[in-house]
């Protein structure tokens, strides 16, 4: 499906009334109105979290059956249906590829991937693992797609 982001893996059924279990790559599926699997479009009726995973009641799957034909499925989302993250927070997918230069105007490279060590995500830049944190992160301008950084003492070699 174009124009639309994988936001979670269905990985099992919850009881016997069609609920779903997912695997989220994504947050704010409280802010989501309808999802899409196999480019069938399905409404939410219901979200709640269980731990780590996210469990959905969707339109029209009403029982075990309709639901387990669902497992192991990619769930997409539209782009333009996305929620907007809070101040502050970005989708993973808009930041790979985004420029990432230093305070004083050096050019460190593009971001590879985007990972999370629990205490904070990392970017990284090449060989660069940057974290994600005030005093390194300075600015994320998605509209130029570029990211302004502060290298910390210690935090890389030479650039």
């Amino acid at each position: 499906m174009e124009d639309a982001v994988k936001i979670g893996k269905v990985i099992n059924t919850v009881g016997l009334k069609g609920e779903i279990k997912v695997y989220p790559d994504m947050d704010y599926f409280d802010q989501i109105e309808r999802v899409y699997i196999d480019n069938q479009e399905y409404q939410i009726e219901k979200v709640r979290t269980q731990k780590n995973v996210v469990v959905l009641r969707l339109q029209g799957i009403d029982n075990i059956d309709a639901a387990e034909k669902l497992r192991d499925k990619d769930i997409m989302l539209k782009l333009e249906d996305r929620p907007k993250p809070p101040d502050g927070k970005y989708y993973v997918g808009d930041l790979i590829g985004m420029e990432v230069v230093t305070d004083d105007g050096k050019v460190l490279g593009k971001i590879d991937g985007v990972f999370n060590t629990g205490a904070n995500d990392i970017y990284e830049v090449g060989e660069i693992l940057l974290p994600v944190i005030d005093e390194v992160i300075k600015e994320v301008d998605t509209d130029n797609r570029k990211i302004i950084v502060h290298l910390l003492k210690g935090l890389v070699d030479e650039v």
